[in-house]
């Protein structure tokens, strides 16, 4: 059970890869919310998901419910991989049917001890090894150094291409996710602009990835700004959902992205993510499945981190942790794609 934020459920699919592939024996249900199901539709074929929209089973009417549902999958395990009030109703009433459960150790102690002294602690036990913990209490081995290979060959592309187009061989594709769930983690939109425009005329085709209305009316006015040169383009609510939007990050050469779902998401899908931190930081667990600290850009400031998740508002006003400047970006993208990348490609 994972149900939310989509980052942390997206963190899940390499977990549940490993699972499935090395434990071919096993049938398991994925239990997440319905707009994150095609996160998992490319994992092993013991695999399956199951959506749940709260707005129709939440309260303890609907997890009853929901609950009476899932008891006939006859599960011999339950793996807790959110612990909060609705897997906590769930995981006890198959607690009291006798059914084995195992819960994640989300280690709120350590973090809280991260952010608590501005001291340099160690870097955290990544999130995946904590999910993949659950299964090992559950007597399940788990390798996660094996790259995963989500199979996409079956795919149909075409409503990408009749967006974006093909990719020719020649061409680099960079994906751009400049926003996320909380200020603190967004670097400076009219910088990550300035950004997009250096890329763009270097040649690269930038492709502009957010969500909701805001979002796209300010990715609209970046393409405006190359109307006709093709070479910037938002695909903000253009794809028809995220499966599309996946199968997109899929081809990428790169993709810039903050601390955000839209990393872990392109991580899965085997893409060299170059992400950017500013309140947070890649020592508290959450790094991109396979990517690699030279592909993590931040400042190294005595304030960092001051939040696990970036809601905690800024104590100086000023943000001060993304004073990193588009030139510096720039250059590092760049170096990034003359590297072989550290991923397995889908």
């Amino acid at each position: 059970m994972r149900f939310s934020a989509m980052g942390d459920a997206a963190m899940t699919v390499p977990v549940l890869y490993a699972l499935a592939s090395q434990h071919p024996d096993l049938r398991i249900t994925m239990l997440t919310r319905t707009r994150f199901m095609p996160l998992f539709e490319w994992l092993p074929a013991n695999v399956q998901v199951k959506g749940v929209d709260f707005a129709e089973q939440d309260g303890i009417i609907g997890l009853t419910k929901l609950y009476n549902q899932l008891k006939e999958g006859h599960y011999d395990a339950v793996a807790d991989l959110h612990d909060v009030l609705r897997s906590k109703y769930l995981r006890t009433c198959f607690v009291v049917a006798g059914t084995k459960v195992a819960v994640v150790d989300k280690g709120r102690k350590e973090k809280k001890a991260l952010v608590a002294d501005g001291q340099h602690h160690e870097a955290l036990q990544p999130m995946m090894e904590r999910y993949a913990d659950v299964f090992r209490s559950l007597g399940l081995d788990i390798d996660l150094s094996q790259p995963i290979h989500l199979n996409l060959r079956l795919e149909s592309f075409a409503i990408v291409r009749s967006v974006v187009g093909r990719k020719q061989k020649e061409d680099t594709w960079i994906g751009v996710a400049p926003f996320a769930a909380h200020a603190q983690k967004i670097y400076p939109l009219e910088q990550m602009q300035r950004v997009v425009n250096m890329l763009a005329g270097k040649g690269y085709k930038i492709l502009l990835f957010g969500a909701g209305k805001k979002e796209a009316e300010i990715l609209a006015t970046w393409e405006k700004d190359h109307e006709g040169k093709g070479c910037i383009q938002s695909i903000c609510g253009k794809l028809g959902g995220l499966k599309n939007e996946l199968l997109l990050m899929s081809q990428l050469d790169l993709m810039i992205s903050m601390d955000s779902a839209n990393m872990h998401m392109a991580s899965m899908l085997g893409t060299r993510v170059l992400s950017i931190w500013g309140a947070t930081h890649p020592k508290a667990g959450f790094s991109g499945y396979g990517q690699t600290p030279d592909s993590e850009m931040q400042l190294d400031l005595p304030c960092r981190p001051c939040s696990i998740y970036g809601k905690k508002p800024c104590a100086f006003g000023d943000l001060r942790c993304m004073n990193i400047s588009p030139d510096a970006i720039v250059e590092k993208i760049e170096e990034l794609l003359t590297q072989r990348s550290p991923l397995k490609k889908t």
